[in-house]
């Protein structure tokens, strides 16, 4: 069984500690705020402490704490180990942190959807030369983990441009849902934008691509027309907003060609 450490024994990290713990690693862990420590996780007083003698580290604190965590963890580190990033951090901070002097291989790991929901079976996207290490612990534990090729800051790449598309969506889907609720259309609504995320997913983004900067012109004065509906309703309108401002920009963009 591996010798692992969890730093960050928030929700992700109480989760990852007890799920190893359960399938029989010897699992440390470390946090300064968490209150309770996970069953079969032995926990330490500093994140040093935690990391000293591991064959991988997990990292889940938050994004702000990737530098300092690191620096005070890697010099502990042996060869043959491996330091796993989870926190969300820019693929140039998994870049950076990947070139710290280190006996440890480095792993960039994002995790490709909601803990809360998916628990230790979150899918997962690593990169970077730890990141076969990553798979060979989670897999077993029924974990989803996809390899990208590259070095540290790939998988976060992909992460972020995932994100466009999905808080995006989520936050376009609670506007139109709650502007449906205020007029009194949420089931209308509802059936609207099921239809729309149903069907042949890839003729919907040529359709969206080829359309959008088409019209444009029209489409930006619709959304400014819907945001103003949406103000009367009472009901924010930020992705509206952003959208009609959007559209203006690509106008703007595809004018000249269209003269």
């Amino acid at each position: 069984m591996t010798t692992c450490t969890v730093i960050g024994l928030g929700e992700a990290g109480a989760t990852y500690a007890a799920a190893l713990a359960a399938a029989g690693h010897h699992v440390t862990g470390f946090d300064p705020v968490a209150a309770t420590t996970p069953e079969g996780v032995s926990r330490a007083a500093t994140a040093a402490e935690a990391c000293a003698g591991a064959d991988i580290v997990l990292v889940m604190t938050g994004a702000a704490a990737a530098r300092s965590v690191a620096q005070e963890c890697l010099p502990v580190l042996g060869d043959g180990s491996v330091y796993a990033d989870f926190t969300s951090s820019s693929p140039g901070v998994m870049q950076e942190l990947g070139q710290l002097p280190a006996k440890a291989a480095f792993a960039d790991v994002a995790i490709l959807g909601p803990v809360s929901a998916l628990g230790e079976k979150t899918p997962l996207m690593v990169s970077g030369p730890g990141a076969q290490a990553v798979a060979a612990l989670l897999r077993p534990l029924g974990v989803q983990v996809e390899i990208v090729d590259g070095g540290p800051g790939e998988a976060m790449a992909h992460k972020l441009l995932r994100s466009v598309l999905m808080k995006g969506l989520a936050s376009v889907v609670v506007e139109a849902v709650t502007a449906g609720q205020a007029a009194g259309l949420e089931d209308w609504i509802r059936g609207q934008i099921a239809n729309q995320l149903a069907g042949d997913g890839q003729a919907v983004i040529d359709r969206f691509l080829t359309g959008t900067a088409k019209h444009a012109v029209r489409r930006s004065k619709e959304m400014q027309d819907t945001a103003s509906y949406l103000s009367d309703l009472g009901v924010p309108a930020e992705m509206t907003t952003a959208s009609a401002a959007a559209l203006g920009r690509m106008a703007q963009d595809t004018e000249p060609a269209l003269r």
